[in-house]
């Protein structure tokens, strides 16, 4: 009999509603979407964000979808809607640069949307909740 991939307890800890766990996912978003491999030969990472956007239009579409996933947490955790509408013009500005030919695939590498935004929800769970604090290493 195969064992479970994740325990009851690890499950409960990234499903959850609290800021911690939403923390966790939209951390676990931002890697897949921005850093998920380095391009060979250089140090630059690259996540699906970029890989996608090779795949004209439908690529930069999905990948735009897939950002609005750290939109979506954030507005559930409760950000101010300015921030929630900076978060979507992040988005948005790098959907519709991404979908230009051969431009937006160097676009998607050097603008990391989904960055920007991880940034600012950090920067709110900080100040109001800062148990959910994390020291990142270098």
């Amino acid at each position: 009999m195969a064992t479970a991939m994740f325990s009851n307890v690890q499950l409960a800890e990234w499903a959850g509603r609290e800021p911690a766990a939403v923390r966790r996912r939209v951390e676990a978003a931002e890697r897949l979407l921005e850093r998920v491999t380095v391009i060979p030969g250089t140090r630059i990472p690259v996540g699906l964000d970029a890989l996608m956007g090779f795949i004209p239009v439908i690529g930069d579409l999905a990948a735009g979808a897939m950002g609005l996933y750290i939109v979506w947490e954030a507005r559930n955790l409760g950000l101010p809607r300015w921030t929630i509408a900076r978060m979507l013009a992040n988005v948005g500005f790098d959907t519709m640069v991404g979908a230009v030919p051969l431009v937006g695939d160097a676009f998607d590498v050097l603008f990391r949307s989904n960055t920007k935004n991880l940034r600012l929800i950090k920067r709110h769970l900080d100040k109001h909740h800062p148990g959910t604090a994390v020291i990142d290493a270098l």
